[in-house]
């Protein structure tokens, strides 16, 4: 669940974009696990979807190191993947990591996040089944 004032637009790295409608501050969470709002398909109940569901849900969602299918049913599946994004995944215990802003982000800015730091199902820059 988005934590933060965001907005959609028109992305210049693909698609539509998750941009800052407010200035965020470095270590600021943008992003927390919220069951209410966010998603989780185990890998069996994935693998029980039909192949055009499984398509939809790999364009949606991440993947995490317990091979679960994570959807965030908020604007945060519009995070865009960057080498040198401005969020970033923090590793905690419970698997329900949140992410932080690891720079300042400026209003309008887009917010970007490395796919490959958390997205075990992330491969060569493209999700596969």
């Amino acid at each position: 669940m988005l934590v933060v004032n965001t907005k959609l637009g028109i992305s210049t790295i693909h698609g539509i974009g998750l941009f800052a409608d407010q200035h965020i501050k470095k270590g600021t969470i943008v992003w927390k696990w919220n069951p209410i709002i966010d998603y989780k398909i185990t890998s069996k109940q994935f693998k029980s979807l039909p192949l055009v569901a499984q398509k939809t849900v790999l364009n949606y969602c991440y993947s995490n190191h317990d091979g679960d299918y994570i959807i965030c049913g908020d604007d945060g599946r519009f995070f865009n993947h960057a080498k040198e994004p401005n969020c970033f995944e923090v590793d905690s215990d419970d698997g329900k990591e949140p992410t932080i802003a690891i720079r300042n982000i400026r209003k309008g800015e887009e917010l970007t996040i490395n796919y490959y730091q958390f997205d075990t199902n992330y491969k060569n820059g493209k999700k596969k089944l």
